[in-house]
């Protein structure tokens, strides 16, 4: 690409092709400095904008707003940084490692400078991380992990004592109290250990409890409640995950499966999110249970920008709004009859949240209006829209 000529040399070139006789054309003059005669038609053209003689945005005014667009786009992409570190920070089950957050605001244009000054990182140390993600002390520890877990496979009977022997000989010296830990930490046990309990035990919670039993909200796509009833029929059980908007107790997505998977919890989401609209920074609570701890559950709130929230092993008060909603459903048509099919009291739970829950139930906590009247008085026409 050529080099833009000097701004002096083009006032120059002006001034001469003003000044010409008025038997030389611009043409000649234009030959005469050695540039087009069409770059030299648009430079008096910008001169006489510049000088007020024709209307237009002068050269002053052009550099005013490349200047002002320039700040704009800067401050934009600051405002995103922080915001983007901010929902990733707020995440409990997220790493505390802010150089992946950089790696992907790079990979959306973010430049690399302006995310390590707001975020206050220096780069050199992101581009040491950048070269090598992976440390010398994590691979030497994945490596240990593989060699137990291939003496482990071979020989289940062996325990610990036996297995760092094994590695060992295959030239990966440790202590015998890191085996036991690497072991313990993937439940590598001998077959012919103690026999261990089977009871099974509500997970860690991968989510903080952010609601506090608080079940209210000032907008909309704020707090959303969600929970999995069961019921069972001739053909076998079904299961229902609802997730409820507690600003005007609406079901704003639900998915029914005859299985009970982190699947049925992660269709219920997305199709909330995708009658919702954006729901960036919205709170979904839920309890403990393991559809909702699942990586893909997790991964599902990570992409719709959304923050989780869990409350305590145990504890139905943690989600009452929640357990309200089932009660009802369990009065209105769960238990009314005996269900022969899914088919039947999938229908039929359906169509009691949308014409009944929806149109016709008024609720005394929304001032004895429905769920859709309530979100149509006190939203905005461009929030009724979503």
């Amino acid at each position: 690409m050529p080099k833009p000529y000097p701004e002096e040399y083009r006032q120059d070139v002006v001034r001469v092709a003003r000044n010409r006789d008025p038997a030389v054309t611009v043409e000649q003059v234009a030959a005469d400095f050695g540039v087009h005669a069409m770059t030299l038609w648009k430079w008096m053209r910008r001169a006489d904008v510049d000088d007020g003689a024709k209307p237009g945005t002068t050269s002053q005014e052009s550099a005013e707003l490349r200047e002002a667009r320039r700040r704009i786009k800067l401050r934009e992409q600051e405002n995103e940084v922080l915001r983007r570190a901010a929902a990733y920070l707020s995440q409990a089950h997220r790493p505390k490692r802010i150089y992946p957050l950089v790696k992907e605001l790079a990979g959306e244009g973010v430049p690399v400078t302006v995310a390590c000054r707001v975020l206050k990182l220096a780069r050199q140390p992101y581009y040491r991380w950048l070269d090598q993600p992976v440390t010398d002390a994590e691979f030497e520890l994945a490596a240990r992990a593989n060699a137990l877990f291939d003496a482990h496979r071979d020989d289940p009977e062996f325990g610990y004592h036996f297995l760092v022997d094994e590695a060992r000989a295959a030239g990966l010296a440790m202590a015998d109290r890191t085996t036991w830990r690497i072991c313990r930490d993937n439940r590598w046990w001998s077959v012919f250990g103690k026999s261990r309990g089977r009871t099974k035990k509500a997970g860690p919670p991968v989510h903080d409890d952010l609601v506090q039993r608080d079940f209210t909200a000032p907008g909309p796509n704020r707090l959303w409640l969600a929970d999995i009833t069961e019921h069972p029929t001739a053909e076998g059980k079904l299961y229902l995950c609802a997730i409820k908007d507690v600003f005007s107790n609406r079901i704003v997505g639900y998915s029914i499966d005859a299985r009970m998977k982190s699947r049925l919890a992660v269709a219920a989401l997305d199709n909330a999110v995708a009658r919702r609209g954006p729901v960036d920074g919205c709170i979904l609570h839920s309890d403990r249970g393991s559809q909702f701890r699942s990586r893909k559950f997790v991964r599902t709130l990570d992409r719709h920008r959304m923050t989780g929230s869990i409350g305590r092993v145990g504890a139905a008060g943690d989600n009452a709004a929640m357990e309200s909603f089932f009660s009802l459903l369990q009065k209105n048509v769960l238990d009314r009859r005996t269900w022969a099919t899914r088919w039947q009291l999938r229908i039929s739970i359906v169509t009691w949240i949308e014409r009944t829950y929806h149109r016709r139930r008024r609720q005394t906590t929304l001032g004895r209006l429905t769920p859709i009247e309530f979100e149509t008085v006190m939203t905005t026409p461009a929030l009724r829209a979503a």
